[in-house]
């Protein structure tokens, strides 16, 4: 059954504000090792950009390897949000929109939140693994 293993969320900088994985399957990775990953995409995305033969490409939005797939979604304000999942999964599109929309109802409304900073947004959170949790059930 295919399912989210992971999501991660760079700001405008490149920087890692969020990660969480949502599976047993992700990737065993330390702390240093996701801000390494969450980097590394940030400076690959901003070559692809680059090299694209298309004027105005938004760069890469889709990874495909043999074990997973990795889903990105770039904001008008500079955030990435990228998830990694299983091979067969679907909609990962659609699903980074509604992460974007859990984000801008929970995060950017939070009064206490700072743009660009890590974020540990409680009912972003909760919400954000309720998410996760109903695209893995209905696979």
């Amino acid at each position: 059954m295919p399912s989210l293993l992971s999501l991660y969320i760079n700001n405008k900088a490149g920087g890692l504000i969020f990660h969480r994985d949502f599976s047993s399957a992700a990737a065993k990775l330390d702390i240093n090792e996701h801000l390494t990953l969450a980097s590394t995409f940030n400076g690959l995305a901003m070559i692809m950009r680059q090299l694209s033969p298309v004027p105005g490409s938004s760069g890469m939005e889709l990874l495909e390897a043999d074990s997973f797939v990795l889903q990105s979604f770039d904001t008008v304000t500079g955030l990435k949000f990228f998830v990694t999942a299983e091979p067969e999964s679907k909609h990962l599109d659609a699903v980074l929109k509604d992460v974007y929309m859990l984000y801008s109802d929970y995060v950017l409304k939070n009064p206490f939140y700072e743009l660009d900073m890590p974020i540990h947004c409680e009912r972003f959170i909760q919400k954000l693994m309720k998410l996760a949790d109903d695209y893995n059930k209905r696979g």
